[in-house]
């Protein structure tokens, strides 16, 4: 597993911004390097340890479902040997494993969220009023029910430090205009219906899961960023799954709950993690990458 890295220092290329969990550099005027760290984000907050290996874990795991998606969608990865990036041996390994290089896009303004199951926000919505984003439900479900089909549920995207917001699909025309916005949708649900197929197999439930996208220069649909990773999505064991509680998790939910437990505002700056908190987080992260991509 490779050193952790809570924040990359790479002199020879132009640092653009750092995200909440990658930084990003310039690579020319058409090209990223994006360097996924061992930062952990939690309620739009960067936490002040990192989680050791999670940047190689994401990066892993999202370079897996790019490949397996690049039938339904192109994606932003360009086929360009890090070596050819950073030539520099020293500055190469510090983020060997967990830096990949893409296509320059224009990043759409939402948020491509797919519920397949009631849990979190949409939880809460449904109980306020048996809809979620919008979206009516049948009456009487349960914490954690799978729903009768995944739906879309898209939000804003959020500043570092700033909260996303859920909106319904008539707002996401008009930030986007209805045909991108019937596309993302159509497209966000058939990646998730694929994936979660296949996650399935392997002994995990995909419960809900968040993707973004981009264009071209030609106008084109592009998936970017990361796809269906512990970061992204709530992964959950099919073997202990039971309607009616909150599922364990192969995510950072874990984190969530533990940071729900104590006196905190959720505002930065965000709290210090136990230990024993760090290595079983790390712990999930590894696993949900094996049981995947082995």
């Amino acid at each position: 597993m490779p050193d952790t890295l809570y924040e990359s220092n790479i002199k020879s290329l132009p640092l653009l911004v750092r995200g909440k969990v990658r930084d990003v550099y310039a690579v020319g005027d058409d090209r990223l390097l994006i360097v996924t760290t061992d930062r952990l984000s939690a309620f739009d907050v960067v936490l002040p340890e990192p989680i050791p290996g999670k940047g190689a874990v994401l990066t892993s795991v999202s370079n897996f479902w790019f490949r397996l998606t690049r039938n339904v969608v192109p994606n932003h990865l360009v086929d360009m040997p890090l070596e050819e990036v950073l030539p520099d041996a020293a500055e190469r390994a510090e983020v060997e494993g967990r830096a990949v290089v893409v296509k320059k896009l224009d990043a759409l303004p939402v948020e491509a969220i797919v519920r397949g199951y009631l849990i979190g926000s949409g939880w809460k919505d449904y109980q306020r009023t048996g809809t979620v984003c919008g979206i009516g439900l049948p009456a009487g479900l349960q914490l954690a029910d799978r729903l009768p089909e995944p739906i879309f549920t898209p939000s804003t995207k959020a500043a570092a430090g700033a909260h996303d917001e859920n909106i319904d699909f008539d707002r996401t025309c008009e930030l986007i205009g209805a045909a991108l916005a019937a596309q993302v949708r159509d497209v966000s649900l058939r990646i998730y219906t694929t994936c979660a197929a296949y996650a399935l197999e392997r002994g995990i439930i995909i419960a809900d899961t968040k993707f973004e996208f981009g264009l071209d220069a030609e106008g084109r649909l592009v998936l970017i960023d990361e796809v269906l990773t512990p970061d992204s999505s709530r992964f959950w064991p099919a073997d202990s799954y039971r309607p009616g509680t909150s599922p364990a998790s192969f995510d950072k939910q874990f984190v969530r709950d533990y940071l729900e437990s104590v006196d905190w505002d959720k505002t930065p700056p965000g709290p210090h993690l136990p230990a024993d908190i760090i290595a079983r987080t790390a712990d999930k992260y590894r696993e949900a990458e094996v049981r995947l991509t082995d």
